[in-house]
């Protein structure tokens, strides 16, 4: 683990991101977002800090740490259906181990959220007998999934206590301190216990290259920024690195047996049709499914038929240039002249991995296994 945790570090430091300029990873608004949000935090009795599950280290914001680990705090790490569920559970392992409550959730699912509020609910009973309205405050960084947490939250707060204007939000005081009207939604009564309506946005802390290139690679930080190309190249040295497409060498041996099996079946037999359109050509439309596993054979065939070592940085870049020239094939991107790019090319890779359809990764490493 150590080794492939030296040679991730080596895949953010690659040539392809050196060339690629310096970047300004967040602009000035952020940084005054950041300021706002420690007055905000006076105001929570409990915080839930939302990460992203496939980095539960880099989507943290180091600046702010202290500050919140002084208050009730849970991390949420969310979008754990994307994420490795086996490594997932060492992580919480290791957050356990550090006497920090957390819990993986799906911001979409209404049973993950419910149980993340049932945590909540037990972490403030110690505090049920001081105040009579309690306030639970949202923070994370860009997309991790805050506002979709929110919007589960306000479902539940709904069927729990209905409202006539459903789109209404309930104001939470009076709170000693507070002049300005809060907004949130209320999630339990005796005593009240409101989730303000508004996330606090923390802004990533981003020491290296490999951190924000993690951070974009999951959407947390806009791919203008950074570029779509150098992300690519930056996702296919972590797959190259971590012998990720060897993984898929089964559908490089199944290709000749599913072309023979499904071009030969009965074309009449409506009840076929799924297998029958896994026969490639030129004129048959590509679904999603058939398109993940061109590419994970693509990739795979690419890493099995290359003769140079990708111990050596310039030969992992020529590997790499390799496999975006063929998924070029694969997406069915015309091929301009003089025009040796792959922005298309890595918009749609960057698109499967995001939505999962690569598989469920997670980029950080545990700190004890570093």
């Amino acid at each position: 683990m150590r080794g492939l945790t030296r040679a991730a570090k080596r895949a953010g430091e690659m040539a392809f991101n050196a060339g690629g300029g310096a970047v300004n990873w967040f602009p000035g608004h952020m940084a005054a977002a950041s300021r706002a949000i420690r007055d905000r935090l006076k105001l929570a009795d409990l915080v839930i800090e939302v990460r992203d599950a496939r980095i539960p280290l880099s989507s943290a914001n180091e600046d702010l740490q202290p500050v919140l680990a002084a208050k009730r705090r849970i991390l949420a790490l969310n979008k754990k259906d994307l994420a490795n569920p086996n490594i997932m559970n060492r992580w919480l392992n290791h957050f356990e181990s550090c006497k920090q409550d957390c819990i993986s959730i799906n911001a979409h699912s209404s049973s993950s959220v419910n149980q993340l509020l049932g945590l909540a609910e037990l972490k403030l009973k110690e505090a049920i007998s001081k105040e009579p309205t309690l306030l639970i405050m949202v923070v994370g960084v860009p997309n991790v999934g805050k506002s979709a947490l929110i919007n589960s939250i306000h479902r539940i707060a709904t069927s729990r206590f209905p409202v006539p204007d459903k789109n209404k939000r309930a104001m939470v005081g009076p709170l000693p301190g507070v002049t300005q009207d809060i907004a949130g939604y209320k999630i339990a009564s005796q005593p009240s216990i409101y989730v303000l309506d508004t996330p606090g946005v923390l802004v990533p802390s981003i020491p290296d290259m490999e951190t924000g290139l993690k951070l974009a690679l999951t959407g947390a930080v806009k791919d203008s920024v950074v570029g779509e190309e150098r992300i690519a190249k930056y996702l296919l040295s972590l797959l190259n690195i971590r012998k990720t497409p060897l993984h898929w060498e089964r559908l490089v041996h199944r290709r000749g047996e599913v072309h023979e099996e499904t071009c030969s079946h009965n074309e009449n037999d409506s009840r076929d049709s799924l297998r029958r359109r896994r026969c490639l050509n030129n004129s048959d439309a590509l679904y999603v499914q058939d398109l993940v596993t061109e590419v994970q054979r693509t990739l795979c065939r690419t890493c099995l038929d290359y003769t140079g070592n990708t111990e050596e940085e310039s030969e992992l870049e020529s590997l790499i240039d390799m496999q975006l020239t063929a998924l070029r094939k694969v997406f069915r991107i015309p091929h301009k002249p003089f025009d040796e790019t792959h922005g298309p090319t890595s918009k749609k890779l960057l698109t499967l991995f995001r939505s999962g359809k690569l598989g469920p990764f997670i980029l950080d490493d545990l700190p004890d296994e570093q």
